[in-house]
């Protein structure tokens, strides 16, 4: 039987790599990379190896403006057991890996394990490495994954490990990917010892919430107002009106009316429209898709239907707000 590689030598350190992209979230990656450093503080020896990597080599900034020193992914990568893409905030950032795409496809076919922490999927997503795989990234991201890659659907999940494919959705989630990672590896009590390191101690499924519930997000508890609510987030491309809407939560139009009065109030059209121009407001500053694209997708008439009301919502036009967002 041929030797292993030693980054597959279940005898040897495992290099854990991080591709860390311009505006990286900082608290996504201490929280994926911490845990290795107290694995080995409590093993008493070198568990883990953790390599930092750019697609070009040299220092990249993260979300605080702190800045990393990195080598090039072609100098390293494949020494990898597991590389992490670590990226936050958005496609402006994102193509800063797109000179990395040829090499982390071909790490993908050496066996080292992909993975892509906060919107690190969307690249994952890009580079064709999540073709009929289960994954996740964070909320925030998940609609413009779906609009700019119709055929995939992410998991509203903390992380998702499938095969040699992981993903997480960020923020603090990286602290429960990395117990189950080493739980894996060196068992459960040990995995505890360093989840305890950190005080974490609720650890979350993966299948547990990325986002507070829809009671939480708009203030209300009342049954028939919060199945109205969560219908509105998932039909902003081809908005209900409000008698289906009624239909749908088993009450009278004049009643749902009453509710948005007593509970929110403002309106049904209010609402909705409101909820409808935040995500198009996301899609503006996070997406290369045109204005009249992004009425589309938030279901509005047209381009210049949308561009008045985001100017009444939020006191500037997509365009002008667009370009704000470019010279930042």
């Amino acid at each position: 039987m041929p030797a292993l590689p030693d980054r597959l030598d279940p005898r040897h350190a495992q290099t854990i790599g991080f591709l860390l992209l311009p505006n990286f979230a900082l608290m996504s990656f201490a929280s994926a990379s911490e845990p290795l450093r107290a694995a080995n503080l409590l093993a008493g020896t070198e568990l883990y190896t953790v390599s930092l990597f750019s697609a070009g080599g040299g220092t990249v900034a993260c979300s605080s403006g702190l800045s990393m020193p990195c080598r090039s992914l072609v100098e390293g990568g494949e020494a990898c057991h597991t590389l992490f893409v670590c990226a936050g905030g958005g496609p402006q950032d994102w193509r800063a890996a797109e000179p990395a795409f040829p090499q982390l496809r071909r790490l993908a076919r050496l066996g080292v394990r992909i993975g892509g922490i906060s919107s690190g999927a969307f690249v994952l997503a890009a580079c064709g490495l999540l073709e009929g795989r289960d994954f996740t990234l964070h909320w925030e991201h998940a609609l413009l994954l779906k609009e700019t890659f119709p055929h995939l659907s992410p998991r509203q999940a903390r992380f998702v490990l499938d095969g040699d494919r992981i993903t997480c959705a960020g923020g603090v989630a990286p602290l429960d990917m990395m117990h189950a990672l080493i739980s894996a590896r060196m068992g459960p009590d040990f995995a505890r010892r360093v989840s305890d390191w950190y005080l974490h101690t609720g650890l979350a499924q993966p299948e547990a919430a990325q986002r507070s519930t829809a009671a939480e997000r708009f203030g209300t508890h009342h049954p028939a107002l919060l199945t109205v609510l969560e219908k509105m987030e998932a039909t902003i491309e081809q908005p209900l009106d409000r008698q289906a809407m009624a239909r749908l939560a088993g009450i009278s139009p004049r009643h749902l009316d009453r509710l948005f009065a007593r509970h929110m109030a403002r309106g049904f059209l209010e609402t909705y429209r409101s909820i409808r121009l935040a995500h198009g407001r996301r899609l503006v500053e996070q997406s290369p898709l045109s204005v009249a694209e992004i009425a589309f997708a938030t279901g509005f008439s047209s381009a210049g239907h949308f561009s008045r009301a985001f100017s009444e919502a939020y006191g500037m036009s997509p365009h002008a707000l667009r370009h704000e967002g470019q010279e930042r």
